[in-house]
């Protein structure tokens, strides 16, 4: 994938990796760096670890350690008899973690990853420090109807020679499963309802919201999705909110984490900054 921006190249060590059982699934995992609060990436769909962080995860992994998994039917881990859906992932995130002994994390989660991430935060905020909610809704109504649609209509000849058809067919233990993804995925959540207003005010964790200026989800829902965290006011009067909101420039879904310097420095200033007084 062409980046858009790019930092400076970085080299790190390999990683530490792994597959961790859970729920019946091989999950692929990789451990970076060391130090600090460990911080978990959630990859989106169709995407997984290298093509959703890759460019990134030398820099974040140099203050803290990093754990990046990949998502049931992609990357590096194989397919089960089960849908797609953010509930069953996310107890696999939690299997996963205590497969590592990881007791809490920041969480940075993208689209589906974000779901996840999101659902995390509501289900299990003793696993959540801060969380990075990225071009991802907390309710239907903040997804833009061509972009569901869309997934929905997904075939492999559509998608043939892209690089996550390329990364699929290189990584995948199920080579010949991709279509039976695409499917997953038309299919994913679909009929849920989302989370309340009063449940996205009941999360504890300080959360940054990321969202392209020409995203999958509306600018308006990620404004409502910042105020239910408590921002949206004047903070030179009543300071700076925990949550925060950032819109990346000339950015798609595809694309929503292309500016790798923007998108480091948004994250790393959030996840450096002191938390909040109980």
């Amino acid at each position: 994938m062409t980046e858009q921006t790019s930092a400076a190249p970085q080299t790190s060590p390999e990683p530490e990796t792994g597959y961790a059982p859970v729920n019946g699934l091989r999950m692929y995992y990789e451990i970076h760096g060391s130090g600090g609060i460990p911080l978990l990436l959630l990859h989106g769909g169709l995407f997984n670890i290298d093509l959703q962080f890759g460019e990134l995860i030398p820099s974040l992994a140099q203050t803290r350690q990093v754990i990046a998994a990949d998502f049931q039917a992609h990357g590096r881990t194989g397919d089960i008899d089960r849908p797609l859906g953010t509930e069953n992932l996310a107890s696999d995130v939690v299997e996963l973690l205590r497969h590592l002994g990881i007791a809490q994390a920041d969480v940075f989660g993208f689209s589906v990853g974000g779901a996840v991430a999101l659902h995390l935060a509501v289900k299990h905020p003793e696993l959540v420090r801060k969380l990075i909610a990225s071009s991802v809704s907390f309710h239907p109504d903040g997804d833009r109807p061509e972009n569901t649609e869309a997934v929905g209509e997904l075939t492999v000849d559509m998608i043939a020679g892209m690089p996550m058809e390329q990364d699929y067919l290189a990584k995948s233990p199920n080579p010949d499963k991709l279509q039976d993804l695409l499917d997953k995925l038309g299919a994913y959540d679909k009929g849920s309802t989302g989370w309340s207003d009063d449940e996205i005010k009941g999360i504890t964790a300080p959360t940054l919201i990321t969202v392209g200026d020409c995203d999958a989800v509306t600018l308006e829902h990620a404004v409502r999705f910042l105020q239910l965290r408590g921002g949206d006011v004047n903070g030179d009067f009543v300071g700076v909110p925990a949550s925060q909101l950032a819109v990346f420039p000339g950015t798609t879904h595809f694309f929503g984490l292309s500016r790798t310097a923007l998108v480091l420095d948004v994250v790393n200033t959030f996840l450096d900054a002191p938390e909040p007084a109980a």
